[in-house]
């Protein structure tokens, strides 16, 4: 019953810190997309030429991730060129996600 009790409570205890990991490699791999969109943006590739563009560069993140290029690029595109060249748009990006 002790033994019960203790793997029930290992996982009950691991279980947020798992949790945590989780979000902040999600959160990690989304930052670097968007740290590839504002490379993509710095380079003047066009805005529809993006997903293909990242996708030739061999990104390190699983595949899901390349669903985030679509929802990012407009706003990374909307930004004045000075706005993207002087900002650190991926470290914005995790810092929001984490907070959620």
């Amino acid at each position: 019953m002790i033994r019960v009790l203790s793997v029930v409570l290992s996982v009950a205890v691991a279980a947020p810190a798992f949790a945590a990991t989780s979000k902040a490699k999600d959160c990690g791999y989304q930052s670097d997309v968007v740290a590839a969109v504002q490379a993509a943006r710095v380079a003047r590739v066009d805005e529809r030429k993006v997903p293909d563009h990242v996708a030739e560069a061999a990104p390190e993140w699983p595949e899901k991730y390349n669903a985030v290029i679509p929802l990012v690029t407009p706003w990374v595109y909307g930004m004045k060129m000075a706005e993207v060249k002087a900002s650190d748009l991926s470290a914005a990006w995790k810092e929001l996600c984490l907070s959620q």
